[in-house]
């Protein structure tokens, strides 16, 4: 077994015993260890909380306007087209704007990389990745991580719209500096930025999921928040992800306002937009999915939700794989994929966004290998989000 499968099994086995699938006396002895952990880890996060809140560690400014966007729970709601939307909107009102992600789970650079950089005489640290300078991509999904590449595909120069820089660096201070020197640039968004506390931003955004906001509630790694809800009051705005507007998300909203009263509450929903191709440069409409059968795969937090998008748009799935959320596909596990999609009677194969710029190529055997391509659609709230967008334009 590869090093990746093990870590994979047991992160798959952590996710079942969070979601209460106990099975043996062991199960049940490493649950309650989880929940020790956890308490542990309540305990941490509160106290690094408490030491930048009380300026005993110092947040620095880097003179730029700084809008953090992040969330409470690890993974799943649906961040990176928020992302996206913010960056697109206020390139579009003429702001030079940067993102700044840490890349989780992008290539680490070799020791023979930084035995170089040692005895260069360069400064101690690295520069920064820089994934995109808004007119080409400069990384692959591997060296920049998953969302960082997307983002950086999606928002390069166009239609005389101004493109994103995206920079990677667990580093956001020593991103952020970089951005500022090289791209002059006025606003950085700081991608999956609430628990970033060493960047002080000007705007928080932070994104619940209304399908499934807050878990059991515990905190990781019994559960799937980062830091309790009530730190939910650090936030200026919320965006209620994964929303269909439905008036029971009216208790959600009640809560959200519990922890929070000052915040708007802008509801937005992820919309299909078309389908695109994997391997190549086609583009069909989504009308074409009606009565088809398809074949899935995925290496997502939520998988359902990819699912349910796909027969809500009238195909049926005939087979699917779910990988755990940023698998590293191997050239085998997709040409059995194509193979056993095929053998079940799929007419077309397809996967997410995400995880179309991890899949290597492959002959799909005559059959469209396409990804879901979505966006993001603010459904109630947009006059909260114009006043984002405005008091971000104004500074």
């Amino acid at each position: 077994m590869s090093l990746q499968d093990f870590t994979e099994h047991v992160e798959q086995y952590a996710v079942e015993i969070i979601n209460g699938r106990q099975r043996t006396w062991y199960d049940q002895l490493f649950r309650i260890f989880l929940f020790v952990l956890s308490h542990a880890y309540r305990f941490a996060v509160q106290f690094r909380i408490m030491l930048y809140t009380q300026s005993i560690m110092k947040r620095q400014n880097l003179g730029s306007f700084v809008v953090s966007v992040g969330n409470l729970t690890a993974g799943g709601t649906g961040k990176t087209p928020v992302v996206e939307l913010l960056a697109k909107t206020l390139s579009g009102k003429g702001r030079k704007v940067a993102i700044l992600s840490r890349g989780y789970r992008s290539k680490s650079r070799s020791f023979k990389d930084k035995i170089k950089h040692f005895f260069s005489g360069a400064e101690y640290r690295f520069p920064p990745k820089i994934v995109s300078n808004g007119k080409e991509v400069l990384l692959d999904s591997q060296q920049a991580g998953d969302e960082p590449f997307m983002l950086a595909r999606n928002l390069l120069e166009r239609d005389g719209i101004p493109g994103t820089a995206v920079v990677v660096d667990k580093d956001r201070v020593n991103g952020g500096s970089y951005a500022i020197r090289h791209f002059n640039v006025d606003t950085l968004l700081l991608d999956d930025g609430f628990q970033y506390m060493p960047l002080r931003p000007k705007i928080n955004i932070v994104l619940v999921d209304s399908t499934n906001p807050f878990h059991n509630h515990e905190m990781l790694p019994i559960g799937l928040l980062r830091e309790p809800i009530c730190n939910l009051v650090r936030a200026d705005y919320i965006f209620l992800t994964k929303s269909d507007g439905r008036p029971s998300l009216q208790r959600l909203k009640d809560f959200l306002g519990k922890h929070n009263s000052r915040a708007p509450i802008i509801e937005c929903n992820h919309v299909p937009c078309n389908l695109r191709g994997v391997f190549d440069d086609k583009n069909l409409g989504l009308g074409m999915l009606r009565g088809k059968k398809v074949a899935t795969i995925c290496g997502i937090a939520v998988p359902e939700s990819f699912e349910n998008y796909i027969r809500q748009l009238g195909a049926s799935i005939v087979y699917k794989e779910r990988y755990v959320d940023h698998h590293r596909y191997r050239t085998s596990e997709i040409e059995a994929f194509c193979q056993k999609g095929i053998e079940a009677g799929a007419e077309l194969l397809l996967t997410t966004e995400k995880d179309a710029v991890r899949i290597p190529k492959v002959d799909s055997q005559g059959r469209d290998f396409m990804f879901l391509r979505v966006e993001i659609r603010i459904i109630s709230g947009q006059e909260h989000f114009d006043d984002c967008i405005k008091s971000i334009c104004m500074m």
